[in-house]
């Protein structure tokens, strides 16, 4: 189920269908990441040389050693804060664009499904912005492990594996039922969202590809939605 979900999502990114929302995801967030570039490195010019300076008033001599050393550890730093941050970038821009993922999904997919409806707009930004946070709280967890050996990398896996898959699942379930409803169906479906949820961080960490994660996980989690509610309807008429 997790494995086809994925696959089938996978196979989707580069088709015509996708042509349009595969554009307008992966600009704003190439946008979003530039702009955030941008920011941290104006906040870490504001917060460093000032102490740089201070600290090392009488010799000028090391000035420049200092600026290219610096610079380095900066540009280190700016990499490793990006890397940090595609995983709430990836859930703000999801949060705008799901919608426009799941339509083209459910009608190239399942054309003879009754198609979901989108969540209000107004509804939808405050999730994604929520989303944002959480996920963004959940890296700086993260981020205070990363310097212990296995548990950095388990770390990373396990925080986002669990925010994208439950966030991601949610939203593509609340096209056909209500925000509580989607909760308890996710909870039902614990462990089968959040190794989807593993998937997508996986996805997640390949370089380049991670640009494509809104898409991907949008896409994934319709399909897996749409299992699991099968699922779930067969199970219920067996019993009955």
């Amino acid at each position: 189920m997790i494995l086809d979900a994925a696959r089938t999502a996978a196979s989707q990114l580069f088709t015509a269908e996708f042509r349009s929302v595969f554009l307008k995801t992966l600009g704003l967030t190439i946008l979003a990441l530039a702009a955030l570039w941008f920011g941290i490195r104006e906040v870490f010019d504001w917060l460093a040389w000032p102490w740089i300076e201070a600290l090392l008033p009488g010799l000028p001599a090391w000035t420049g050693w200092l600026g290219l050393i610096a610079a380095i550890v900066a540009g280190i730093g700016l990499a490793f804060g990006l890397a940090l941050l595609i995983a709430p970038v990836t859930a703000i821009v999801a949060g705008l664009f799901l919608d426009d993922v799941a339509e083209v999904v459910e009608k190239t997919s399942y054309p003879g499904d009754r198609p979901g409806q989108p969540v209000p707009a107004l509804r939808s930004l405050v999730l994604a912005i929520k989303f944002f946070g959480i996920v963004i709280l959940g890296n700086l967890l993260a981020l205070f492990l990363m310097f212990i050996p296995i548990v950095n990398i388990g770390a990373f896996f396990l925080v986002n594996g669990y925010l994208l898959g439950r966030e991601f699942f949610e939203f593509a379930a609340m096209r056909f039922r209500p925000e509580q409803e989607a909760k308890d169906l996710r909870r039902r479906n614990a462990g089968k969202v959040f190794m989807a949820g593993l998937v997508i961080a996986a996805f997640l960490a390949v370089p380049i590809l991670n640009l494509l994660t809104p898409l991907f996980a949008a896409a994934m989690m319709v399909h897996l939605h749409k299992a699991v509610s099968a699922a779930e309807i067969k199970f219920a008429g067996a019993r009955a």
